[in-house]
This record gives structure tokens, C-alpha cells and sequence, in this order.
């Protein structure tokens, strides 16, 4: 079996990664987690310092700020990464950028092959459907920190043109929308694991596309599919387009 290390092991997901893992064809050599606890058969280690485990990649379900040592870890080890943390800055990107220079990376804000499908109908409605108003809508359980969401941002880069304008959220006596608004409004309750509307608006006629993660199984499923197609590829930063093409 092919070995993997998981970064963030003890949240939700790199608890959900650990369980899905042997259906992918991978055994968990070990994970990183600073709030390191037993409940699996693999070692967790503190940080990426203490790591004394051998695997063929990495995948990250954790924090941003973790980035600096991950990067600085998988560039040491020539080890390929699947990064599905969301909540990354223009310069961590840059530093990915620069990383996968010398180490396969993939990236993506979201892991579901649905999103990215829902991406690209997104994408062609938005050629097809030229002075049509677009509004998305994100909705997460109550405990997501980040708004919006990761996966917002990218349907809005799938539909923008360069006359674009972001405009998250409405509030005031004038919020009139503008011709080239792009509205992206964020919904946070519950147990929503992850709902995203993208809605195409003309006259007297309406077109909406939908995504509902119903379990966060979806997103486990996809990663570790990420890693398996990752091992053995070249340096270079990839994402769904590359493992879905």
C-alpha cells in the first residue's frame, strides 16, 4: 500500500482522511497536529520537526498557518502534497507557486468533483448568458471561521470578467446593484457542511446552479484521490482540472 502522512489529523477531516484511506489503496504512516491525541493505530507528532515517519505524500486539512513548516518539510523531503486548506493569502500562494518548483503540488479550495463540474457549467452559463445580474450564495455550518467561502471566490473567478466588481454582501439605503456587481453572500447555521448557489438573473427569466456537499466524505474521497494520481508526477502546481482532464 502506498504510505501517506496526514497534516491536521486530529480534525474533523484528517480524522475522515485516516478512516477513508485503506479504500484509496493507502496506509497512514502518521500525522501532524499540534493538539496531537490517540485515537488511531498510525503516531501523531507535534509538529513537523518530529516527524520520524517515511510516506510517498502528504495531505493537509489544517490550518494556514501551518504553511511556512509544510512547505519547508515536503521541499526537504521531496515529498508531493495535497493542500486542501482554504483560507490562504496572495503571498501563501506565491509561496506554493515558488514551492512547486521543486516538489509536485495540488491545490484546490475545494476537493469535490461536483464543485469543480459546477465550476465549469458556471463558466460557460456566464459566456452564454452576456448582461445577465450573478449572484452567489455560500452557506457552512456556524463554526466555519472564513467568509466567504474559498469555493465562492473560485465560482466568482470562473465568471468575472475584467469589468467585474466583488461586492460581498448588501447593506444601506443605496445598494442598488450595478451592471458589472458580482454579489457573493454568506449564509453560516447549523450543521451545513456545504451548500453553493450561483444564480444568473435577466430579464423575466432566472437560471440557478446548485452544489450540496451532503457529507464531508466527498471531500476525503477527493483528496486522497488527489494524492494517488500526485505520486510520481513532475514539479509543478496542480488542481482539479488536472486530475479531472
Amino acid at each position: 500500500m502506498m504510505k501517506l502522512l496526514i497534516s491536521g489529523a486530529c480534525g474533523r477531516m484528517g480524522r475522515l482522511i485516516a478512516q477513508e484511506a485503506p479504500g484509496f489503496g493507502f496506509e497512514v504512516a502518521g500525522g501532524i497536529d499540534p493538539n496531537a491525541g490517540v485515537f488511531a493505530a498510525f503516531p501523531i507528532f507535534p509538529s513537523f520537526a518530529d516527524v520520524r515517519a517515511e510516506a510517498q505524500v502528504l495531505i493537509d486539512f489544517s490550518s494556514p498557518l501551518t504553511l511556512p513548516g509544510l512547505l519547508a518539510f515536503a521541499g526537504e523531503r521531496k515529498l508531493p502534497c495535497v493542500l486542501g486548506t482554504t483560507g490562504f493569502t496572495p503571498e501563501d500562494m506565491e509561496a506554493i507557486r515558488m514551492a512547486a518548483e521543486g516538489i509536485p503540488i495540488f491545490q484546490s479550495p475545494n476537493m469535490s468533483r461536483g464543485v469543480y463540474v459546477l465550476r465549469q457549467l458556471a463558466a460557460q452559463a456566464a459566456r452564454m448568458l452576456p448582461g445577465f445580474d450573478i449572484e452567489i450564495v455560500e452557506k457552512h455550518h456556524n463554526q466555519k471561521a472564513e467568509s466567504p467561502s474559498g469555493t465562492a471566490l473560485s465560482l466568482m473567478d470562473a465568471v468575472k470578467n475584467d469589468q467585474s466588481i466583488p461586492v460581498v454582501g448588501r447593506n444601506g439605503k443605496d445598494a442598488k446593484r450595478s451592471p458589472n456587481d458580482i454579489g457573493i453572500h454568506s449564509v453560516r447555521g447549523g450543521t451545513v457542511t456545504g451548500d453553493h448557489e450561483i444564480g444568473f438573473y435577466g430579464s423575466h427569466e432566472v437560471i440557478t446552479l446548485i452544489h450540496q456537499a451532503q457529507s464531508r466524505a466527498i471531500f476525503a474521497a477527493g483528496a486522497l484521490s488527489a494524492a494517488a494520481w500526485l505520486i510520481g508526477k513532475k514539479p509543478g502546481l496542480y488542481g482539479m482540472e488536472d486530475l479531472m482532464g
